[in-house]
């Protein structure tokens, strides 16, 4: 039964994130034991209310001390929980709303990581407050490409390499206990993951366009080879 239900979880994504292995045996075992009363919404929502704890334990972090910052941890983790489940519970029951339940979860997680990056900028201080605004615009860049890819290639990755969502909460948990243990320590980590992200983006941004390129090569061999078969039928 375990491997019926990893088969039915993972058969519309393409993960290549170094947890994949992990992670999906443990999606597989909580789809199982999710209540019947919790619908795939429900578990958005779930998803959603982490983000917004993330986002305000920073805020708690900035004006009441930086311990706060560990609540962060406890967000991620509900993160983590709505948004890998709320969408296989739905296939896992037979009850699946692609199309919407695709739309709902790119806007729940867009509106999500804004929140998180507001929380940042009011975090740290000066011209560190730009790495907040950059963050939410690689990471908007990084899902663009993916909805692209999607479009382009007909089949949906939300990892980049070894690098999935999953393992970006990780980082992003590390550097918040660093923060609260070793003050400042958010500047430079922050940059860092600021840094990987754009140099990631510029990546699956070529690995996009030469996708697209194959496809366009295809589809203009495909028209070829149809109109020489349409004309062997009027000769």
């Amino acid at each position: 039964k375990m491997v019926k239900t990893l088969n039915i979880i993972a058969k519309d994504r393409k993960r290549t994130n170094i947890l994949k292995n992990s992670e999906q045996k443990l999606i597989a075992y909580l789809v199982q034991k999710i209540p019947s009363w919790i619908n795939s919404d429900g578990l958005t929502a779930i998803g959603f209310f982490g983000n917004v704890l993330v986002a305000s334990s920073i805020v708690l972090g900035a004006f009441y001390g930086r311990y706060w910052l560990l609540l962060s941890l406890l967000g991620f983790a509900i993160n983590w929980f709505g948004d890998s489940l709320d969408g296989r519970i739905a296939y896992y029951r037979n009850n699946p709303r692609k199309w919407y339940g695709f739309s709902l979860d790119i806007t729940v997680d867009w509106i999500g990581t804004i929140l998180i990056g507001l929380g940042f900028t009011i975090y740290v201080q000066g011209v560190w407050k730009y790495l907040g605004f950059l963050f939410v615009v690689l990471y908007g860049w990084q899902m663009i490409t993916a909805q692209l890819r999607y479009k382009v290639g007909g089949q949906y990755s939300i990892d980049s390499g070894i690098f999935g969502p999953t393992e970006v909460r990780i980082i992003l948990g590390t550097i918040m206990v660093l923060e609260a243990f070793v003050p400042d320590s958010i500047y430079y980590l922050a940059t860092l993951v600021t840094a990987f992200l754009f140099y990631s983006s510029i990546v699956e941004s070529k690995k996009l366009l030469k996708l697209a390129d194959q496809r366009d090569a295809e589809e203009k061999r495909m028209k070829v080879e149809d109109l020489q078969n349409q004309q062997r039928e009027n000769a």
